[in-house]
């Protein structure tokens, strides 16, 4: 059963804010009769057992407070979410040089497509399709000794949450069944573009996209793409430089055009905020200058995006005049 709105940690609203709370509640209310239009993930058999009448909203201001509905305190697997702070790690690590191997184009197909591979030479279009986070993994795995203890130090620092960890169950299940992926990493291998073992990739990938937080979790880690680069400060550490103001910028367009798989273009429509969507059911979004929102239902399209979670961030919109600025 799903949890009443709550603040966090703020007893109210900020001042000369939007009233957030009569707003989640709500979209928590008329997200209700939702429930049943999509399907869990079945094509990874843990995420299969996860129980789909669930819903969770966060959303995570740059004055340091959070406002949440639902169960927003519940983890699930961050999936592709987690192709987002993949590819931050590497854009801070290689800088321009990360786009000779990974485009930044809308693929317009499916997110584990192969179709564009062969034409384009094995450079994917974008790094949140399958085949360009698996070059993104690479990328990482050639930089890390054990990449899973790096992506995860690097999350711990941006949620203050130092237990945060991956689900072993989820990341076996996944790899178990990770047989598209492992060809696209080989036919790229064929071109060049992965340098590392297929094998080694795939582990490392399979592991990071297990990761588990809550709506609460992901709205902390993703705001400093709405503080222009800078995480906020917080009683366990001050503000850290994550990413430069150039580069969030960039990376938020990226998220704007990339972040729904081939449903971007639709998603940038009807909601007009930067977004990286997961097959766990999440979806985080960004609005600069003010803050994140995070939003988890299990129950997915056609697509693979989350129906709830697509309606929540577009119901939040509306209700709060909130966009892309």
């Amino acid at each position: 059963m799903s949890q009443p709105t709550v603040p966090m940690p703020a007893p109210q609203a900020p001042a000369n804010s939007t009233p957030l709370i009569p707003i989640l509640q709500q979209i928590h209310t008329e997200a209700q009769a939702l429930f049943g239009q999509g399907q869990v993930a079945d094509y990874i058999p843990a995420l299969a057992q996860v129980a789909p009448r669930q819903f969770g909203m966060a959303v995570a201001l740059i004055d340091g407070s959070t406002f949440a509905t639902g169960q927003a305190h519940t983890p699930f697997s961050l999936q592709s979410i987690t192709k987002l702070f993949a590819f931050v790690l590497a854009l801070k690590l290689e800088g321009e040089g990360l786009w000779k191997r990974v485009g930044r184009e809308p693929s317009g197909a499916a997110f584990n497509s192969m179709v564009q591979l062969e034409s384009e030479k094995g450079i994917p279009r974008n790094p949140f399709i399958n085949a360009g986070a698996l070059v993104i993994t690479d990328i990482l795995t050639s930089r890390y000794a054990h990449l899973d203890i790096a992506m995860l130090g690097a999350l711990r620092r941006l949620t203050d949450a130092p237990d945060l960890s991956w689900n072993g169950h989820i990341a076996k299940s996944e790899r178990e069944t990770a047989h598209r992926n492992m060809a696209m990493a080989y036919f790229m291998k064929s071109y060049g573009n992965v340098l590392n073992p297929p094998e080694l990739v795939l582990d490392n990938y399979c592991r990071q996209c297990a990761i588990e937080m809550n709506c609460a979790q992901l709205a902390q880690a993703t705001m400093f793409l709405a503080h222009n680069g800078q995480d906020i400060d917080t009683d366990a550490r001050p503000g850290e430089q994550f990413l430069s103001p150039s580069d969030a910028r960039r990376v938020n367009a990226l998220l704007l055009t990339c972040g729904a798989y081939d449903a971007a273009g639709d998603f940038a429509y009807r909601i007009g905020l930067p977004v990286k969507t997961g097959v766990g059911g999440g979806i985080v979004a960004i609005v600069p200058g003010r803050g994140t929102v995070a939003v988890w239902a299990p129950e997915l399209d056609a697509k693979g995006n989350s129906v709830l979670g697509a309606f929540a961030l577009e119901r939040l919109t509306q209700l709060t005049g909130w966009h892309h600025g």
